[in-house]
């Protein structure tokens, strides 16, 4: 029975091929055959057992880092590894085709390495994601950068291959044309410093609401990546800007607001000034069953602006949506023309939109509603029926 080189051999000689390219082109199975089976021992074999392994621990970096993707790219760069080896055995006869052969493969193994690094930066990406430390960091663009840099530096080595050159001459000589690259990755390369420092010094975060009326922004930020941040502004419009414009030029950020105690309310209602008096020895009775009469206001006189404020203040220690531990405060502003200002001053314990505005909608519609009940008048300007001259 012939044996496969016997077989090969006896076939080169059929078509007239010489004894050397006829091993050349055995040595070239068995290269073929090498990768083959490394690569088959790979998939069927060792990305089983990872996978068994990491499904066993009870860590979850290893379910990021170890994934199929980046399990998968690494088993394709054994058998283009064992083919770059084995290459310079076959072809001794004919460098031409030994050469072309050997940068092939020296290419393919830099495309696979880029993959690599490219499956290896998006689990950084999602393990990033998943870590309390840096979910709310803006990642993103950092992780593009890379992507960024590892192309870049895989064009080269492909061009020093082809050119027969070093890469680092080619790094050399990319210093004259240092200026064109600024030029054209000049939102890319500002885009990255801003990046590092929105992350630094922790300045923006996805989720976070702000505010930039310059740019028309004022929504949640949804993803910040190199050259873009994305805000979808409350009537559901989305917004981009560069986030170099959120280091050189100021916004308003939410996020201080919403890990405090509450959401502030500072509102104000402007009180008639001619309805203002001293209360009558009837009303300060009423007021003291209500517990608005403190201890010592029997040696002054009281007026119905002083009850009203503190029956305000007291309607407000007592509701359960007014968080207690920040301040609350009525007080009265500069009078004007258009009356006394009495403005309300607390903070809502419930920090969302709806439910911030319902609790300020139900306080003044009480403060309206009890206005009149003190003897006052909420001042409004004359307008309507209040200029009709009566007969």
């Amino acid at each position: 029975m012939y044996s496969i080189k016997e077989t090969v051999m006896d076939w080169g000689e059929s078509i007239g091929m010489s004894h050397g390219l006829t091993m050349d082109l055995l040595f070239t199975l068995f290269i073929l055959l090498a990768a083959w089976v490394s690569n088959l021992v790979g998939r069927r074999l060792i990305i089983p057992s990872v996978k068994k392994v990491v499904e066993k621990t009870n860590v979850t970096w290893d379910d990021h880092l170890l994934n199929e993707q980046v399990m998968n790219d690494i088993c394709q760069l054994v058998p283009a590894f064992i083919v770059n080896l084995l290459l310079p055995l076959v072809f001794t006869g004919n460098p031409v085709v030994q050469q072309f052969l050997i940068k092939a493969s020296e290419i393919y193994i830099i495309a696979i390495a880029l993959r690599f690094v490219f499956s290896f930066s998006n689990s950084l990406y999602s393990l990033s994601n998943e870590r309390e430390r840096t979910r709310n960091r803006p990642l993103k663009g950092v992780f593009q950068m890379i992507k960024i840099l590892a192309v870049c530096i895989g064009v080269i080595f492909i061009f020093s291959i082809l050119l027969d050159k070093s890469p680092f001459d080619l790094f050399v000589g990319l210093g004259a044309a240092a200026t064109v690259l600024m030029l054209v990755f000049k939102d890319t390369i500002v885009g990255l410093v801003a990046g590092v420092q929105l992350s630094a010094n922790d300045m923006l975060r996805p989720g976070d609401w702000i505010n930039m009326p310059k740019y028309g922004a004022d929504g949640v930020v949804f993803e910040v990546n190199l050259t873009t941040v994305k805000v979808r502004n409350w009537d559901n419009t989305i917004v981009t800007v560069p986030p170099y414009t959120l280091v050189s030029d100021s916004f308003q950020n939410w996020r201080g607001m919403f890990e405090s105690g509450g959401r502030r309310i500072k509102r104000s209602i402007s009180i008639d000034m001619t309805s203002v008096r001293f209360c009558t020895s009837q009303e300060l009775q009423k007021y003291r069953k209500q517990g608005l009469v403190q201890e010592g206001d029997d040696k002054r006189e009281l007026t119905n602006i002083t009850m009203l404020r503190r029956a305000i203040l007291d309607y407000l220690k007592h509701n359960p949506r007014v968080n207690q531990e920040l301040m609350v405060m009525v007080r009265q502003l500069q009078p004007s023309a258009q009356g006394m200002p009495l403005e309300l001053y607390f903070f809502s314990a419930d920090k969302q939109w709806v439910a911030y505005e319902t609790l300020q909608a139900d306080v003044f519609d009480y403060v309206m509603a009890i206005v009149p009940q003190f003897g006052l008048k909420v001042f409004q300007s004359p307008m309507g029926d209040d200029l009709r001259i009566k007969n």
